[in-house]
């Protein structure tokens, strides 16, 4: 039981024996620095349960927890904060019991409680962008936490291989494309598909100008153009399984994965399971008819099928077009029960989907909700704002974005070109060099995309990503790289245990080690809110702490070899902490810098 545990516990029982009350919870803060303690008890709340002054009652409390737990070795109180000073001994025991736990903070994996997390989803027509980034670094990141918090994970995708869009880069290759080939061009194979995405869009635009020029209204020369209406007819073909068009739709979505492959493998994420809308487009219309004679769903007299969703606040929602065709919910709830079949134990799903679908989303669930599926009270909409750029926002069909790769090339260099203006490299080879400084550059990316909230839109700045102070991804990867130092120079044996040695705690080591205690906790409220910015600004703080330690407290130059192997104990762990929360974000750590 960790301090924080106990003390609640105590207090619980204290406020009972004293004035025959009981409380629910108990109210905890950090204490502040200019106050002596270690823990406090915010007695405010406690008004609610008994009347009185908040310093008697804080006073009436710590005198029975003095009196009741042997760490608490005294208190004070301020207006009405009970302010504990916990005893040197608790914080020695309680890091010695973690210190060689190489999987400190994790809860053993409870299989029968598993969640799938679908992250990335993209369209087979283009390069994965700045946008997808932030969307598998999320989902990547919360499905890692969530296997942390004890939970069995799958990860998915469901890969957007069907529709308009994708015949659109077909026609173009087919109409410009003169035969050319990944190998041909030397091109990723998602590069040279989403150049034709851009081919097409330019020729369908100048075909729109000249049919405007004719007199012809914009919105009708939209639907006229040859090509959008040669698009069209390539899709109704698709459909009907025409040889030449899927045989050419394969070649070229192949093409597609073997990019999106490469683009995964130097991003750090990977999946368990994928899934295609050409296979999963026309699930759900099963469910739709069973909806509608279990009174789920209605229809309306053009004979189309809907979900009244007023009674919640919401509207009347279209899961069936009049003529029997499936709408994008259709193929949502669908694939959702279809998931739920290929992985019996799967009590919830977490969805990594941008903000502009809160709305489809609250519709999908509380539909699933109302078929009666037990895991549709566990689905949850990880949404997230857009990511911008200094020059601005980015519109894929104009050609103008910017894609994972290059975004991760120029990490790579902009980590290049600062770490030769500070110099920190010597005695490096070429090649440690290179694979440096791409960790370093993507853990930059990484960091200061998951340090901020899911729900905030981001303003991406490159270069202040990679600053080696403040709070960036390099800047703990190189306190992390500190602490490798210390331990090769410790030229003796640190390994043993000290349990029962007496140790007289510095009040920066015992700092430190309140940051480490908060480790299990910060897990699982990064799982429970599926935010990995706790974990990222937890080991921001847990940096701050240590480097204020290293400061202020001599490690390898203390002369009290007990303190000594101490603190070369206590640094490592810190370092241990950091790279598996670091781990949880999926950034490396160096071990030189």
């Amino acid at each position: 039981m960790n301090i924080q545990s106990l003390i609640e516990t105590k207090v619980k029982e204290g406020f009972l024996a004293l004035y025959n009350v009981e409380i629910p919870t108990v109210e905890f803060q950090a204490t502040r620095k200019d106050f002596e303690g270690d823990i406090t008890v915010v007695v405010f709340p406690l008004l609610r349960y008994k009347k009185g002054n908040p310093v008697q009652i804080g006073e009436d409390l710590g005198k029975y927890l003095v009196e009741n737990i042997n760490e608490i070795t005294s208190y004070n109180v301020i207006k009405g904060f009970l302010n504990l000073v916990v005893d040197d001994s608790f914080y020695v025991n309680f890091f010695n019991q973690i210190a060689t736990n190489s999987t400190y903070g994790f809860v053993k994996e409870d299989d029968t409680d598993a969640r799938m997390v679908e992250y990335s989803s993209p369209n087979t027509n283009k390069p994965l962008h700045l946008g997808h980034v932030r969307n598998v670094l999320l989902g990547y990141s919360v499905a890692e936490i969530l296997k942390a918090a004890g939970h069995k994970v799958y990860k998915t995708q469901i890969i957007n291989d069907r529709g308009i869009h994708i015949c659109k880069s077909m026609l173009a290759w087919q109409k410009f494309g003169n035969g050319e080939t990944p190998e041909s061009t030397g091109l990723k194979g998602d590069k040279l598909v989403g150049n034709y995405y851009v081919k097409f869009d330019q020729e369908y635009k100048k075909e729109i100008a000249e049919l405007v020029s004719k007199g012809i209204s914009e919105d009708d020369a939209k639907k006229q153009a040859p090509l959008f209406v040669e698009a069209q007819e390539m899709l109704r073909k698709w459909e009907a399984g025409d040889k030449e068009v899927v045989a050419l739709w394969e070649m070229m979505n192949g093409w597609v994965y073997k990019g999106f492959d490469v683009t995964y493998e130097n991003i750090g994420v990977n999946f368990d399971k994928l899934y295609y809308e050409s296979n999963t487009y026309l699930l759900g219309k099963d469910v739709i008819e069973e909806g509608l004679k279990n009174g789920v769903f209605f229809k309306k007299e053009d004979g189309s099928v809907w979900c009244d969703l007023t009674e919640e606040g919401l509207d009347e929602k279209l899961v069936l077009r009049s003529d029997g065709t499936a709408v994008y919910m259709t193929q949502d709830i669908g694939t959702a029960i279809q998931r739920s079949k290929d992985f019996p134990d799967v009590n919830g799903m977490v969805y990594t989907v941008g903000n502009e679908q809160d709305y489809h989303f609250k519709v999908l669930f509380l539909i699933l909700q109302k078929l009666g599926y037990s895991w549709a009270k566990q689905l949850f909409h990880l949404s997230y704002g857009m990511v911008d750029l200094p020059s601005g926002k980015m519109k894929s069909r104009e050609g103008t974005v910017v894609d994972a790769d290059d975004l991760m090339d120029e990490m790579t260099n902009t980590a290049r070109e600062i770490s030769q203006e500070l110099g920190k490299l010597e005695g490096y080879s070429t090649e440690e060099k290179e694979e440096l400084y791409k960790i370093i550059g993507l853990g930059a990316l990484k960091y200061f995309i998951l340090k901020v909230d899911p729900k905030k839109r981001i303003l991406f700045d490159p270069q202040a990503s990679v600053d080696f102070q403040g709070n960036t991804g390099p800047f703990v990867q190189y306190t992390y790289a500190r602490i490798q130092s210390i331990i090769r120079k410790a030229d003796f044996d640190y390994s043993g245990s000290l349990s029962g040695v007496e140790v007289e705690l510095h009040e920066k080591e015992k700092e430190l080690i309140k940051q480490l205690e908060l480790y299990p906790e910060v897990i699982q409220q990064a799982a429970s809110n599926y935010s990995p910015a706790v974990i990222a600004n937890y080991t921001y703080d847990l940096v701050k702490e240590f480097n204020s330690f290293y400061q202020n407290v001599s490690i390898l130059g203390e002369e009290n070899q007990d303190k000594k192997i101490f603190r070369v104990q206590l640094s490592k762990k810190v370092a241990d902490t950091i790279k598996s929360a670091f781990n949880l974000l999926g950034i490396q750590v160096p071990e030189r810098m």
